[in-house]
C-alpha cells in the first residue's frame, strides 16, 4: 500500500484509512504497509506503528495486515519486529540486507534474529535483487525455509519464480503474478492492484479454480497498467494513480520525487483505457 503524505511531507493516517477501505473493498486479501510502495525507507519506526494503527482502525480484522520491518541493520530489525507484533500486525515482511551486501551465512544469521523477535507471528522473506545489489537463490531460500515461522517469500526475481519447499510463494512483481499462481504460488505482493484491484483478484480467483483461460484473458486485458506503472521507478507511478483517483495528494518524501507531467500522460492514459478516469485530469 502506498503512504499517504500531505503537503508538508507529514504521514497523513486519514488518507491512509481512505486508501486501505478503498483496497479492501476492491479486491484485496491483505495489506502491506511500509513496504517499497509505501515509501519505507523514509518511514521512522513511530510512523510505521502509526499507519499500522490507523489502518486497522479503519479494517479491524477484515483483512490480514503485514508491516515491513526489514533492513539492513539486524539490530534495528529487531527491534521494529518487535514493535510491530506487540501492536499486533498479522505478519512481518523482512527484505534482504542492503547496500552492506551480507554472505548467505549473515542472510542466515540476520533472518534468525528476525524470527526469534517475531516469536509465533509469520515472517515474509523478501527478495528483490534489483533493489539489494545481492540475491537469495533457490537453495538458501530452502534453507532458510527450515527456521521457526518463516512461512514465505515474495519473491521479485523473475528469473528464479518457482516453488520452494516449506514457503509460499508470493509474486513480488505484477507482471509474474499470474505465472506465479501457475506454478503453486499462493498470491502476490502487488503494486496495480491500487488501479485494478478487481481485475486482479479475479486473475486470483479464476486460476485458483483451474480457470487458466480466463485467468489469462483478464491479464491481458489489464496489461498496459502493469507496463504504465513501470514508467518511472516504483512507487512514483502508482502514487500518481492513486491520486488521480482522489484517494490522496501525491506527495512524496525525497529522495523520491513526484511524477513529472509526461509520466503523469502515461499513467493517466491507462487509467482512462480501464475506464476509471471519466475525463483526462492533472
Amino acid at each position: 500500500m502506498v503512504t499517504p503524505f500531505d503537503d508538508d511531507g507529514r504521514l497523513d493516517a486519514d488518507g491512509a484509512r481512505r486508501v486501505a477501505r478503498y483496497l479492501a473493498e476492491h479486491g484485496s486479501h491483505g495489506l502491506v504497509l511500509a513496504g517499497t510502495t509505501g515509501e519505507s525507507p523514509t518511514l521512522d519506526d513511530a510512523e510505521k506503528l502509526e499507519l499500522l494503527a490507523a489502518v486497522r482502525e479503519e479494517l479491524d480484522d477484515e483483512l490480514m495486515l503485514f508491516l515491513g520491518t526489514g533492513s539492513n541493520d539486524t539490530r534495528h530489525s529487531v527491534e521494529a519486529t518487535r514493535a510491530a507484533v506487540d501492536a499486533g500486525v498479522d505478519a512481518v515482511l523482512v527484505v534482504t540486507p542492503y547496500y552492506n551486501k551480507p554472505n548467505p551465512a549473515g542472510i542466515r544469521g540476520h533472518v534468525e534474529a528476525v524470527a526469534e523477535a517475531a516469536g509465533a507471528t509469520p515472517v515474509i522473506l523478501y527478495n528483490i535483487p534489483s533493489r539489494c545489489v545481492i540475491n537469495m537463490p533457490v537453495e538458501l531460500l530452502a534453507e532458510l525455509a527450515k527456521i521457526d515461522n518463516v512461512a514465505a517469500v515474495k519473491q521479485a526475481n523473475n528469473d528464479e519464480l518457482g516453488p520452494i519447499e516449506g514457503l509460499d510463494l508470493l509474486a513480488g512483481n505484477d507482471d509474474i503474478f499470474l505465472r506465479c499462481l501457475e506454478v503453486g504460488g499462493t498470491g502476490g505482493i502487488l503494486v496495480a492492484s491500487h488501479i485494478v484491484g478487481p481485475q486482479m483478484r479475479e486473475i486470483y480467483d479464476a486460476a485458483t479454480s483451474g480457470d487458466l483461460d480466463r485467468a489469462h484473458e483478464v491479464e491481458d486485458s489489464i496489461r498496459h497498467v502493469y507496463d504504465a506503472l513501470t514508467v518511472t521507478t516504483s512507487p512514483i507511478p502508482v502514487k500518481a494513480g492513486v491520486e488521480m483517483l482522489g484517494l490522496i495528494g501525491g506527495t512524496m518524501r525525497l529522495p523520491m520525487v513526484e511524477a513529472d507531467e509526461e509520466q503523469r500522460s502515461v499513467v493517466r492514459a491507462a487509467l482512462e483505457r480501464q475506464g476509471l478516469l471519466a475525463t483526462s485530469a492533472s
